[in-house]
């Protein structure tokens, strides 16, 4: 498979969509657990990157930059905890595409491989904890796991995103022990993790989007 930079940009550009679509869900889930703005937080980081997209990175042609610029352009808009997180998923993932405009399966798996270990090593959480690494990890060593066996990016990458809604799903029956939530102790149980849950949506519309482009090309 190809995967242009346009198509990238045009990727980004669906998640602020979709992110709006999603932004009262969002908050909704963390009022029961947090601040209740963890939609907003997100609406204002994607959109600061369609600013992004709709100028600097207009004509930009290198894959790596491009999501290099996401990630920083997310950490300046976004001052709580998830803007380092996606930042440095965003960061590490370009250091495997970057000097590329066209990407293929293996440069597409390795992309979000590390994009979710990166996120884990600055998150310093584990799955358990009741956050974005309970959607993040499974989806990883899946990813992992199948794209060593298919070799073939479009069904590795669906069934590591399943394993990423199970693990999204299992943070209702988790007691939170991170961040401003871990106060409520057991009454945090019931709830799913709104972190977890914008992860997976992330991740989700990237299989979308891929799954699309790859019907209009049959």
């Amino acid at each position: 498979m190809e995967f242009t930079v346009s198509e990238l940009k045009e990727y980004f550009n669906s998640v602020v969509n979709m992110i709006e679509e999603q932004k009262d869900y969002l908050c909704e889930l963390d009022r029961k657990l947090g601040d209740g703005d963890h939609g907003v937080t997100m609406s204002i980081g994607w959109q600061a990157i369609k600013e992004s997209l709709n100028n600097e990175l207009l004509n930009e042609e290198d894959c790596g930059k491009v999501s290099i610029k996401v990630g920083k352009t997310f950490l300046s808009a976004v001052g709580s905890s998830v803007g380092p997180l996606y930042a440095t998923g965003f960061m590490r993932g370009a250091k495997v595409i970057k000097n590329k405009t066209v990407l293929n399966g293996e440069d597409l798996a390795q992309f979000w491989l590390a994009f979710g270990k990166g996120v884990k090593e600055r998150g310093q959480a584990d799955v358990g904890d009741k956050t974005m690494i309970d959607t993040l990890e499974p989806f990883v060593n899946v990813l992992e796991e199948k794209f060593n066996d298919y070799q073939e990016f479009l069904s590795a990458f669906s069934e590591a995103v399943d394993a990423g809604e199970e693990g999204m799903k299992s943070t209702k029956d988790l007691t939170s022990k991170k961040g401003r939530s871990s106060r409520l102790g057991e009454r945090s149980i019931g709830v799913q993790d709104p972190g977890a849950t914008s992860a997976y949506l992330i991740l989700n519309e990237f299989f979308n989007f891929v799954k699309s482009r790859s019907v209009q090309a049959n």
